[in-house]
């Protein structure tokens, strides 16, 4: 109980004199006497209302619910303290559902400038369990513990980082003498539970790399070298010089690698990729790759054979529409060796899948495959591969920290040189005329739009309304035969869809109307528009993933985000952030403010997101303060053998009993 930690203060020092009340809707204390009671029947029940008075005037008090228990509890004439919110109801100043306490008990009760308020429900209020109650519950519990809090830091730490002690943080986070108390006290618990996560993720990733071998790449060979010397196409950023090189170094330490690669929307984590695979091939392993759908395999496999042609590496696609003959041959060539690299979908998982010796396995938007279908990848070798986990989801510092603390984090974080930024821009529904104006202007150029609209599964039927009316406005728009329109979405068979998409992908039609499942990995250089209907419906790392499907040739690119007048302040901010940037990370950031880390990472990663007291997105400089320390102390005492750190082993060892943080981590 002691855990459950206030979510805001009232100052409760001033009392106020009916006389001094104003239409604020705030918080006021007020000493008086109930002078009387009466019941007033409604449409439904009744509610009660009680006059309070002191020397100066009367302000009424309302109930609506638990009149009758309430009623039989108050006393008349006694001198209450009344707190709660001023409104003026019928001409008259009245606080409903007041908190009520005698004032011969509040002047004995344990009580600062501060009190604090607690987080509620609505099954706690029906319980008629407010927060005068979980406040009087608190007060029992410190008077009964008399400050016998167990100290769960080191000397070292509560020295170093001067924090104040368990026992102290403790009552002044529930009672505060003052503002600075209530600081201090917010610092060290904040601290600790971040101290606590970070110390496991940490461990983990150092354990790993002890307790796991893999193979050690020790050769940069031929493959490598004569396609980086001849074959590269541009040259790399520094970004991807810099991620190459943290790569490099993890394949020659015979310690499993476990990477997480993030990189914005083209940005060039493919040649990074590939790059990877061609030290794996010099070093005599195959390697594989896996993207989470058939269009995302077939681009890779496409990209990846273009960029190898003119060499002797072998490359093949394994998807589930792969003809039994082909598959037979790729199973085959796997055993005995001869195939270098295997690019696919999830069929790549399947048990029968079996590879010679398989040294480095490439995963994809890896948030799109489970934790079993990954950990199926460990079983295709007598040591697991090494694993290079991809992601074009710019995702925080300080959630990559918490969430994939556990793996080595690689980000590239500038764009190749020359490729032109995207120009975006907000019309409204009205400007439609002048927007499709521009559409048949770069169309005449030769060039290809999409027309994106939102899919919500909870209205789906409304969703494929809207994009079923949107299709037949841009048909009668852009008229057959001069305009040809693909149409994409979630209710068409596979078939159809890789159809539509193909016929797009060639150039045979101008326009592309679909709802988000062209969001991840088509590459369509030739695509220069973006238009996104009812964008305020889009988060933002939705509306920055679809505008990432253009902007890949060397014209320059547009994205236009439509929209209703009717936009909430969230919208607006979503839509402006859009206009201003196309930085991702700088997104991911703003989006994480206005999600929050929950809804943000999804359910998987719950038990890290869900703290007691602390705040990823606020608590930015305590969450590295606290990966600082545990990687200090871990790096001269991983498993907490040293007498200093006893207060922590046995406090890690509590935790990691109760919580099983690591079950849906990476």
């Amino acid at each position: 109980m002691a855990n459950f930690f206030p979510n805001r203060y009232i100052d409760r020092t001033r009392f106020f004199k009916t006389n001094q009340l104003s239409n604020t809707n705030s918080e006021v204390q007020i000493i008086g006497k109930i002078t009387a009671i009466k019941e007033i029947k409604q449409k439904r029940g009744s509610r009660l209302v009680a006059q309070f008075s002191d020397a100066f005037g009367t302000i009424e008090l309302v109930w609506f619910q638990g009149g009758k228990w309430i009623k039989e509890n108050l006393k008349p004439n006694i001198a209450y303290v009344c707190f709660g919110k001023v409104s003026v109801y019928n001409g008259k100043f009245t606080i409903t559902h007041p908190e009520l306490e005698l004032l011969s008990d509040y002047k004995k009760s344990l009580r600062t400038a501060m009190q604090a308020v607690y987080p509620s429900t609505e099954t706690l209020q029906k319980k008629y369990i407010n927060n005068r109650v979980i406040f009087k519950m608190m007060q029992n519990l410190f008077s009964e513990i008399k400050g016998h809090f167990t100290e769960t830091l080191s000397h070292e730490i509560i020295n170093d980082l001067q924090l104040v002690s368990k026992n102290e943080a403790m009552f002044s986070v529930h009672f505060p003498s003052s503002q600075e108390a209530l600081r201090k006290a917010q610092f060290r618990l904040k601290f600790e539970e971040l101290f606590y996560i970070q110390l496991q993720l940490v461990r983990k990733n150092k354990l790993h790399k002890t307790k796991f071998k893999s193979y050690k790449f020790e050769k940069i060979g031929a493959n490598f070298n004569n396609f980086y010397n001849y074959n590269l196409p541009f040259t790399l950023t520094n970004a991807q010089k810099r991620v190459i090189k943290e790569i490099r170094k993890d394949l020659n330490t015979g310690a499993h690698m476990n990477r997480l690669l993030q990189g914005d929307v083209g940005s060039g984590k493919t040649i990074v990729a590939l790059l990877a695979m061609l030290i794996a091939l010099d070093n005599d392993f195959q390697t594989a790759l896996i993207a989470p759908t058939s269009i995302l395999a077939t681009q890779h496999f496409e990209s990846i054979s273009e960029l190898l042609k003119g060499t002797t590496i072998k490359i093949a696609l394994l998807q589930g529409a792969t003809k039994i003959k082909a598959r037979r041959a790729i199973h085959e060539s796997l055993k005995d060796g001869s195939l270098h690299i295997l690019i696919g979908t999830h069929a790549i998982l399947e048990d029968k899948v079996q590879f010679k010796n398989l040294g480095l396995a490439i995963i994809d938007e890896q948030h799109r495959f489970g934790v079993k279908q990954r950990s199926k990848m460990w079983l295709k070798n007598t040591l697991p591969p090494h694993i290079l986990v991809m992601t074009a989801t710019p995702i925080p510092r300080t959630l990559a920290m918490s969430v994939y603390g556990d793996l080595d984090i690689s980000v590239i974080d500038e764009l190749p040189p020359g490729r032109k930024e995207i120009k975006t821009v907000h019309r409204f529904d009205k400007n439609r005329l002048s927007v499709w104006k521009f559409l048949k202007d770069e169309i005449a150029k030769g060039r290809q739009v999409y027309v994106v609209y939102p899919l919500i599964q909870e209205s789906e039927a409304m969703d494929y309304k809207d994009l079923m009316d949107g299709y037949e406005s841009i048909s009668r728009d852009f008229p057959s035969p001069k305009y040809q329109i693909s149409i994409v979405h979630g209710k068409m068979k596979p078939e159809a869809k890789d159809y539509e998409m193909n016929r797009f992908i060639k150039g045979e039609t101008h326009i592309m109307v679909a709802t988000t499942v062209i969001e991840v990995g088509v590459n369509i250089p030739n695509a220069s528009v973006m238009v996104i209907e009812s964008s305020e419906r889009f988060g933002l790392s939705q509306l920055h993933q679809l505008r990432g499907r253009v902007g890949r040739g060397a014209e320059q690119s547009f994205c236009i985000l439509m929209s209703s007048f009717k936009l909430s302040a969230d919208a607006k901010l979503r839509l402006k952030t859009m206009v201003e940037t196309n930085d991702g990370f700088k997104i991911a950031e703003v989006d994480l403010k206005l999600r929050g880390p929950g809804n943000l990472m999804g359910t998987q990663q719950s038990g890290i997101l869900n703290l007691r007291i602390a705040d990823v997105v606020k608590d930015t400089h305590i969450l590295k303060l606290a990966r600082e320390t545990a990687k200090r102390i871990l790096e001269v005492d991983v498993n907490l053998e040293l007498p200093k750190n006893n207060v922590i082993k046995q406090t890690f060892g509590k935790i990691a009993k109760n919580q099983s943080l690591w079950m849906n981590i990476s």
